[in-house]
């Protein structure tokens, strides 16, 4: 970053701080608000746009060698008059970074010629033009756009520290992604009675990235294909040099089948495992020395001094309406080895026991105990780590979430199953370059690197919303200027210096 550069970032700080700073106020006359005599008037010269870090997702997409991957990847269009396929792949994905949320809102982005500058573009796709490239994909084009993206994803991860690839921990989940429309080929109606498609996720832990997204009809089991989306993404962090690759997800992923193969790969697996009538019976048949207390550590450490906690309103409502209640009194940990039916090695079972009190307002009515299952290869970990490690899997329910209700990804806007896995991939690949900005944020050397690395884990475990607020709609004049696009960053907000060092982290080349 230039001394200029930094001196005029730091002065628009210094001016916001002061603003903020807190003073002795005195009763103010009128309310803080008190703009009225407002004008509108049109710019001749001076061009603005809202979403000024959309040049920065376009740089990192260039750099990356994304738009090469996406072309040689997919072939739908004989002719390129005038898009390519990476036109129409990243013109859904940009617009749901620059605040869209459904393919009608590409008309709004195509009708702003500033947007259309800032990429360098003279015209983008609109609605029915990008509902139309999604009617054009076949199940072979998904799997091909998948494995583009992931071509990419192990260039971004090459950048990384040695550290980063001590383990891959690969997460597994359905979700169910209902519709209220009627003539969408391949939906069906789920266990819970709701009409729609069930998307599988296989997702990296490590940094929330999805490596495979699968639409399903809504009535399809959560595990189906499970298993070889599974392999692909094993075969991936092989590739892409992890040491070593663990598996994880619910009762209905365990994949019996697989296990020794999994195993004999010198892949970890841990999941959860169903409790049936002879598991519980085994399980309490085991002697009291097999058991001991698990004690989970703290949610997070109080880095000053502890806080009152505020009354437990909801606590206090369900015992003064007597509502049943079930409360946790204490959980018990142990373990034995079992030989799934389709396997010829014993594998590790830790079971959890949770000792539950059943209460009905102030009285407790019966004492209640339920076991919970997990199958592993895991040797050299105690039963106490296991589990807590099986339990950080719902982390993943998060990233569901994001995909769902933060980037849109699973509205299913278009009439059959694989157009509507298409788009399914195409939005997802916003969050994916959310997750690349911030695998490809610069860390300095020395005094700052601690400060840094904060910050790059701060954008990974970002919410979308909050990304696209800080980094992407950020207010920018752009100028075209000889063959040089500059964005003028015009206000100041507190990831603006981390936006700067990104930009000037791009302009090196990327290890390959």
């Amino acid at each position: 970053m230039s001394p200029s550069i930094r001196q005029r970032l730091q002065n628009r700080k210094r001016r916001l701080f002061r603003r903020l700073a807190n003073r002795p106020w005195e009763d103010q006359a009128a309310p803080m608000f008190a703009a009225s005599n407002i004008h509108y008037d049109l710019s001749e010269r001076i061009r603005g746009l809202d979403c000024g870090g959309i040049g920065l997702i376009h740089l990192l997409a260039v750099q990356t060698g994304l738009i090469d991957a996406i072309n040689h990847s997919i072939h739908l269009l004989k002719v390129h008059l005038p898009y390519w396929e990476s036109d129409h792949v990243l013109n859904i994905a940009y617009n749901i970074l620059a605040g869209g949320d459904c393919l009608q809102d590409l008309e709004l982005v195509r009708n702003n010629e500033v947007y259309l500058d800032a990429l360098g573009a003279q015209r983008i796709p609109d609605p029915t033009t990008a509902g139309d490239f999604c009617r054009r994909f076949s199940q072979a084009d998904v799997l091909g756009l998948m494995e583009g993206i992931n071509s990419v994803r192990q260039t971004v991860w090459k950048q990384q520290p040695p550290e980063f690839f001590k383990l891959a921990i690969l997460d597994a989940d359905g979700t169910i992604a209902p519709t209220t429309g009627e003539c969408k080929q391949g939906m069906e109606i789920s266990y819970d009675g709701q009409w729609g498609y069930h998307p599988l996720l296989i997702s990296l832990a490590n940094t929330k990235e999805p490596l495979y997204l699968v639409n399903r009809s809504g009535n399809r089991p959560s595990s189906e294909e499970a298993g070889e989306y599974f392999d692909r993404a094993i075969t991936l962090c092989w590739v892409g040099g992890f040491q070593s690759v663990l598996l994880r997800g619910d009762t209905d992923f365990s994949q019996t089948k697989r296990l020794d193969g999994w195993n004999d790969d010198g892949v970890n697996f841990l999941f959860g495992f169903d409790a049936t009538a002879g598991f519980k019976e085994h399980a309490n048949g085991l002697p009291a020395s097999a058991w001991s207390r698990l004690v989970r550590p703290p949610r997070y450490q109080v880095q000053t001094e502890p806080r009152q906690r505020p009354e437990h309103i909801k606590e206090q409502l369900v015992v003064e309406h007597e509502y049943q209640n079930i409360r946790l009194k204490s959980e018990d940990v142990a373990e034995f080895d079992y030989r799934p039916c389709g396997c010829q090695y014993l594998y590790r079972v830790v079971v959890v026991r949770k000792n539950l009190s059943v209460e009905k307002g102030e009285l407790a009515l019966y004492d209640d105990i339920r076991y919970f299952f997990y199958i592993t290869n895991l040797r050299a970990e105690s039963a106490e780590q296991v589990v807590l490690l099986a339990n950080d899997r719902c982390d993943q329910e998060n990233l569901i979430e994001q995909l769902k209700n933060g980037v849109k990804a699973l509205r299913m806007p278009v009439d059959n199953l694989v157009s509507n896995w298409a788009y399914m991939v195409m939005a997802s690949l916003a969050w994916t370059l959310k997750a690349w900005w911030g695998l490809s944020l610069p860390v300095m050397p020395g005094r700052w690197k601690e400060r840094h690395e904060g910050q790059k884990q701060a954008v990974l475990k970002m919410e979308f919303k909050r990304f696209v607020n800080a980094v992407v709609r950020v207010p920018c004049q752009i100028i075209r200027q000889g063959r040089k696009i500059i964005y003028r960053l015009l206000a100041w907000n507190p990831w603006q210096e981390v936006l700067l060092r990104m930009a000037e982290g791009l302009r090196r080349p990327m290890r390959c």
